[in-house]
């Protein structure tokens, strides 16, 4: 079994680190396509999404003298180190940590399959750090102040379409997973009022209440105070699991709660795949969800420019802090979750508690209402961002009101349709997220390395060792997403 102190030790200093990301918040930054599931519930910004699009019209050859930016900073923008911890830790840590649990159970259903879960979630958040980091150094090195930007000045402006496209598909699976999640909590909230609607019935009703007037609105300023509920709802939500767990609430065969779960699918189920199950190929499935978890790359290029007196030592200080924090999170809620019901971890795990769980569904309100406040922030980034590669430049709002109600139509028929948040969270990471977490920063730090006139054998080592990532992200892609296919039918 699982050491409950230990796991106790882990989640006081995860709650204590997200509680301090909620104090020193500022104005989050622009549109995170995680939004994996957003605060990933993870609220992306309210600024436009144009510029970050926008390509650069040539390619930037540099001079050595250009590579010492690396080390010596450029001024940057206004943000102190804290400022940009807490940012960036919002930005990762959302409600899709909420579908890990189910991540675990696609491979196991022992106590002992969450080792390997933690070390893969340390393993992947490494990694995700690490290609996050080298963003920030292309960007010193070229002077891009955008991902497209990055990519423009390095591999080729004709190409830079193909991330900017990439992130557009990675903000539209948050979007689909915001509503399939708003779906669920908005039914069980009702059951406990007493009300009975069908999941179907609540996303048509949510989206045409109250998420498509949200989306019509031209001016999403106003939303931008409502971001500190995601922080403070996953804080919540961490603890109210905590009790749950260590009061045994749901433990069988007498845990209080337990007659109060009304789908006997979501009953705590515990069997004899443990850690070594881990080496299935379904373990993939996991590592997709974690790839759409860690998912915060396209802004990457924005932390570095608005770090104040933003030298690569203070920007990898950020990012080395914001993923260990968000790693910490993310292994304190996938366990509470885990170990709590086993093998019958949901897709979302707030589905298995109780309806009548009254602390669950307190965390229910503020996924949902944090949720709701997110949505329009993430939708007009998908919004903008197909406007953008369709290049069109006169927006009226005769335009936006159309795509908004042709987008928000096919979003809804998409969570209709697909029942399980975790395989659109896996899938999306599988595909289009190992590619711009992995694949796209590493080919932009060795094109920039390249046109380094006088590059050092330390870099070209680093570069030949980051060319792996490519690979195992190409690998982890086609295998994690021939799973999540795979767990479709199950």
């Amino acid at each position: 079994m699982v050491n409950k102190q230990g796991l106790l030790a882990a989640l006081a200093v995860a709650v204590a680190l997200c509680g301090h990301s909620t104090i020193e918040a500022f104005a989050p930054v622009a549109y995170n396509p995680s939004a994996r599931i957003a605060s990933r519930v993870v609220v992306p910004g309210v600024t436009s999404t144009p510029s970050l699009l926008k390509p650069s019209s040539s390619t930037v050859r540099f001079s050595s003298a250009a590579a010492t930016a690396e080390n010596e900073g450029q001024g940057g923008g206004t943000a102190t180190i804290p400022n940009e911890i807490t940012n960036l830790v919002k930005n990762i840590v959302g409600a899709g940590v909420l579908s890990l649990p189910a991540g675990i159970a696609a491979f196991g259903n022992a106590p002992s399959a969450v080792v390997p879960a933690v070390a893969l979630i340390a393993i992947i958040g490494v990694l995700s750090g690490y290609c996050f980091a080298l963003i920030g150094r292309v960007c010193a090195m070229t002077g891009a102040t955008s991902y497209r930007e990055a990519w423009s000045n390095t591999v080729s402006p004709a190409t830079s379409w193909i991330p900017a496209a990439s992130c557009t598909f990675k903000t539209s699976v948050a979007v689909l997973a915001y509503s399939m999640i708003l779906s669920d909590t908005s039914s069980s909230l009702l059951a406990t009022a007493g009300v009975a609607a069908t999941r179907n019935q609540c996303l048509l009703g949510v989206t045409s209440l109250i998420l498509l007037p949200l989306c019509l609105l031209k001016n999403l300023s106003s939303l931008a105070p409502f971001s500190l509920l995601g922080s403070l709802g996953m804080v919540y939500t961490t603890i109210a699991m905590a009790i749950r767990y260590f009061g045994g609430a749901y433990k069988a065969p007498a845990g209080k709660l337990l007659s109060s779960v009304s789908t006997p699918g979501y009953l705590p189920s515990f069997g004899a795949k443990g850690a070594t199950s881990v080496l299935t190929p379904k373990a993939f499935i996991l590592i997709g969800m974690l790839s759409t978890a860690f998912m915060a790359h396209f802004n990457a290029p924005k932390f570095y420019v608005e770090l104040k007196n933003n030298t690569i030592e203070r920007y990898n200080k950020v990012v080395g802090l914001s993923f260990a924090i968000s790693i910490a999170l993310f292994s304190a809620i996938t366990a509470l979750g885990y170990l709590t019901f086993g093998g019958a971890s949901a897709g979302l795990i707030l589905n298995n508690y109780a309806n009548a769980d009254s602390l669950m569904s307190f965390s229910r309100i503020a996924v949902f209402v944090s949720i709701v406040f997110s949505y329009p922030l993430s939708f007009v980034g998908v919004r903008d961002g197909v406007l953008d590669l369709l290049n069109v430049k006169e927006r009226p709002n005769s335009l936006l009101n159309t795509l908004t109600l042709g987008l928000l139509s096919l979003v809804t028929l998409g969570a209709l349709k697909v029942k399980d948040v975790s395989f659109v969270l896996a899938f999306g990471g599988a595909t289009l997220g190992n590619a711009l977490i992995y694949v796209y920063p590493v080919l932009m730090f060795r094109e920039a390395v390249k046109q380094l006139k006088e590059p050092t054998k330390a870099i070209q080592r680093e570069v030949k060792l980051a060319m792996g990532l490519v690979a195992l992200g190409i690998g982890m892609g086609f295998t994690g997403a021939k799973m999540a296919i795979a767990s479709l039918g199950k």
